[in-house]
Formats: C-alpha cells, sequence, structure tokens
C-alpha cells in the first residue's frame, strides 16, 4: 500500500499547524478522517499499515493553470 501526501501550499514556516495533506491512498482499504496531518502522524500510520509514504514534490508556479482561462 501506498500513501501519497504533499506539503500544504497556505502554510508559513514556525507555524503550528500540520504541514501535510494526504492526496491518495493506493492498493489498500484505508479510510482517512482528517485533512491536515503532521509527519510523525503520517509515518505512525504508514508503520501501523505497512504502507510507503510517497512525499509528491510541489508544482513549480509557472506551470500552474489559471483560474480564468482567455
Amino acid at each position: 500500500m501506498k500513501i501519497y501526501v504533499r506539503e500544504r501550499i497556505k502554510i508559513g514556516e514556525g507555524v503550528r499547524q500540520p504541514r501535510f495533506i494526504v492526496l491518495a491512498v493506493a492498493g489498500g482499504d484505508l479510510k482517512v478522517y482528517a485533512h491536515h496531518f503532521r509527519k510523525t502522524e503520517l509515518e505512525q500510520i504508514a508503520s501501523d499499515c505497512g504502507a510507503g509514504l510517497v512525499y509528491l514534490e510541489p508544482m513549480p508556479e509557472e506551470e500552474h493553470g489559471s483560474k480564468n482561462p482567455s
């Protein structure tokens, strides 16, 4: 099983909020009830489920799409 996560976009340095968001779970039957997680929480969940964590790289700013296509 793999758990795909990425760092949250709207989180600043030194802010005491969870930094990661779960995007997808592949190859298992895992229900996730929270939206934001700390790295230690993700590692514990993955360890207990026998899953691997996949940290997705952020998309470069210039590759982001526009909300208002012209």
